[in-house]
């Protein structure tokens, strides 16, 4: 087995415990997927350069943030940082699934996991 695909395959087994885990919530099942791209506002340091894009997205899709708000979620015993961890695990195990990783600051394509888009070299 490739070790592209057993990556890929641990991303889904994230992506589906936070399915699991937005399902013990008190929330209507539309916020998750209305929820799901808002941690993708982190591209917006991209406007200025790539430098700041890389680190504002780079904060935005970082699991020490997910999992930081994860224990002040479960210690305060707040539904909604629940929500916001969750939705943070899954955005991010979601864009990991499809190649997107973390960015290096000199450019959106250039991620930790390869180059991602046109770019892209066989």
């Amino acid at each position: 087995m490739k070790m592209s695909f057993v990556l890929k395959l641990e991303e889904m087994a994230v992506f589906a415990l936070c399915v699991f885990l937005f399902s013990k919530l008190n929330f209507a099942w539309w916020w998750f997927p209305a929820l799901l791209l808002i941690p993708d506002i982190g591209m917006i340091g991209y406007l200025i350069n790539p430098k700041v894009g890389a680190l504002t997205y780079n904060v935005m899709h970082h699991r020490l943030l997910a999992a930081g708000i994860a224990v002040y979620a479960f210690t305060s015993g707040s539904e909604n940082w629940k929500l916001m961890a969750i939705i943070l695990f899954a955005h991010i195990s979601f864009d990991r699934i499809f190649g997107y990783g973390l960015k290096h600051s000199d450019s959106f394509s250039n991620t930790h996991l390869g180059i991602i888009g046109k770019g892209k070299k066989p």
